[in-house]
Parts: C-alpha cells; structure tokens; sequence
C-alpha cells in the first residue's frame, strides 16, 4: 500500500526561536501586532510503501528520530493517509 505522510517538524517550546521571533516583530512593523508568538518549523511531505499503516507509521517515525529532526532542539508530528 501507499501512503501520503506530512510532518511538522517544530523547535522546542522552551527554546527560543529567532526567526519566530523575527517575523513576530515583523508583524508590528507592518501593522498587525494582533499577530503574536509566530514559531517557525520544517514541513515535510513524503510517499511511503509499506503492508499497512501501522508498518508506515514505524518506519516514518524512524525517519524522523534518525534523520528529520534533532531530538536536543525540535519535536515533531506526523499524519499518514492512505494514498
């Protein structure tokens, strides 16, 4: 089976996050302070082969513990859908 996976790869809420903060100033200077808290990630999509979604979802989170995101400075979600 195939499946469609996005990830959201975030930085940590107890980090600071420059560009968040960045374009969280940004916003005022352009009018919309109503704006506030901006954080800025990594969004990523991928196709996956696998027997069934619960196979998916393994190796998908491998991929992220291995290779997509770095455990010390980021978190990450992911959704599956059957293709």
């Amino acid at each position: 089976m195939k499946f469609n996976v996005e990830i959201d790869v975030m930085p940590l809420k107890a980090l600071l996050d420059p560009q968040g903060k960045a374009v969280t100033s940004s916003m005022q200077n352009i009018g919309l302070g109503v704006i506030t808290n901006v954080r800025i990630g990594k969004h990523i999509t991928l196709e996956i082969e696998a027997a069934n979604e619960k196979e998916a979802e393994e190796k998908v989170d491998k991929a992220c513990k291995d290779l997509l995101h770095n455990p010390i400075m980021e978190s990450y979600t992911f959704v599956i859908k059957q293709a």
